[in-house]
């Protein structure tokens, strides 16, 4: 198990390879602007979609990896 700072870099680094330096700041000074609930966030993420359909998904991009 990772530690949070581990996590925490590990994060950084995924949003800056995504997003670029500058666009991945701005998403985090936007996290901590608003109100955020992750959970209700997450409730809608996966909206629609069956186990499978989501299964299907995480394994394109496991392999993508």
């Amino acid at each position: 198990m990772e530690t949070d700072t581990e996590i925490k870099i590990k994060g950084m680094e995924i949003l800056i390879e995504k997003l670029g330096e500058v666009e991945a700041e701005r998403f985090i000074s936007l996290m901590i602007k608003e109100p955020f609930d992750y959970t209700k966030w997450q409730r809608g993420l996966f909206r629609g979609k069956s186990i499978e359909e989501i299964s299907k998904e995480a394994m394109k991009l496991r392999r993508k990896k």
